[in-house]
């Protein structure tokens, strides 16, 4: 199961670093490609405005 990225994202770029896959791509709202995905959480665990949640 893949993570998705709510309309709560501020786009402040903690997420990409922490994902090993490189899933997650920049834009107003960051996006996580589920086909990339491990589903490893390790974006949910540092996104600040609780943003990022399973799919």
């Amino acid at each position: 199961m893949a993570y998705k990225i709510s309309d709560e994202c501020i786009a402040c770029g903690t997420c990409i670093d922490e994902c090993p896959v490189e899933a997650i791509s920049e834009g107003d709202i960051f996006k996580i490609d589920a086909g990339l995905c491990t589903d490893c959480g390790s974006c949910v665990e540092v996104c600040p405005t609780d943003a990022i949640s399973p799919e």
